[in-house]
């Protein structure tokens, strides 16, 4: 899977690839939820709960440098480095022990390999409106993470990612020379301004206390030429939060700062912000389970509690 990266909604090669590994299991039924994700269902011989497993299993648009390893990606500019292909690798060993010991088992497992995790608002939602989990109790997930020692476990109970979301604002003013600035509108001048004033959003507008964090990541404009004042100004980032009252200030106040500013010095806006995924919050009961089995399975000293992280995740 790693030789072969595919990028959201794209993973045709990647999905059949699992699909042919269940196949070669024992008793696994076998659906495709969507045109490039897999569900696998073991039944137990036993009554008990609904089960998910979930694996993500699409890649990044990303070009890997390394020609020293027999695995390196063989497609251009695509590479698995947030470890999704890790992932998918690890449930198919789960369902390949799960399979072999399916008169022990109580209750169902659903093994879901969920396409797009890459690319908001993701495609667990595409998942979630067929229907097919409806019935689950609880679904469980896991991610590499490269930041951490080989061998330790880390989880927690509540917020463990953020919300996610994305904005792109596009300033129109009026183009002129710079050799006279009282005659055009500079969208230079009024995005500057934008891009100093959203931050005050988080040192001012919200608690020390609460997880928000606001990162403008382009700022476009100008010809290239050094003696013309553009037309238009373009800006977009990310807005992290780990609650809906912190998304919901963050968007109200990104939208009040750039209509202050445009109207300030004349200039039209347009402000589009796009809802991505949620918050990830663990439930407190079925994490003081998994944390009791890790413990009795690797020893205390191996989990440890995790810190929230402000990246985003559409589990």
């Amino acid at each position: 899977m790693h030789k072969h990266p595919e990028l959201s909604y794209e993973e045709h090669w990647t999905s059949d690839y699992v699909e042919q590994a269940l196949r070669q299991m024992d008793g696994i039924e076998i659906s495709r939820p969507t045109k490039t994700s897999v569900l696998g269902i073991i039944r137990g011989a036993h009554p008990g709960r609904k089960v998910g497993l979930r694996a993500d299993i699409d890649a990044l648009p990303i070009q890997e440098d390394r020609d020293d390893l027999d695995f390196t990606s063989e497609i251009d500019g695509r590479m698995h480095a947030c470890a999704h292909d890790a992932h998918a690798a690890m449930l198919l060993g789960a369902a390949k022990v799960l399979s072999q010991n399916k008169d022990h088992l109580h209750g169902e497992v659903y093994m879901i390999f969920q396409h797009a995790e890459e690319t908001p608002p993701g495609g667990a939602r595409e998942m979630v409106a067929t229907g097919q989990f409806n019935n689950l109790d609880v679904v469980f997930a896991q991610h590499i993470m490269t930041t951490l020692p080989v061998g330790e476990i880390h989880i927690k109970s509540g917020p463990v990612t953020a919300n996610s979301d994305i904005f792109n604002l596009t300033i129109t003013g009026k183009g002129g020379h710079s050799s006279q600035p009282e005659n055009s509108v500079d969208p230079v001048i009024i995005g500057s301004r934008i891009v100093s004033q959203v931050q005050d959003i988080v040192s001012r507008l919200a608690s020390p206390l609460d997880n928000l964090v606001v990162s403008v990541t382009n700022f476009h404009a100008g010809t290239g030429a050094e003696n013309v004042i553009p037309q238009t100004a373009k800006i977009s980032g990310s807005v992290r939060s780990a609650s809906k009252e912190m998304r919901e200030l963050a968007k109200e106040k990104l939208e009040a700062v750039t209509k202050a500013n445009c109207e300030i010095y004349g200039a039209a806006y347009d402000l589009d912000y796009t809802y991505g995924v949620t918050a990830v919050i663990n439930d407190k009961a079925e994490t003081s389970k998994v944390r009791e089995t890790l413990t009795e399975t690797f020893g205390a000293d191996r989990v440890k509690e995790m810190i929230m992280m402000m990246g985003g995740e559409d589990f």
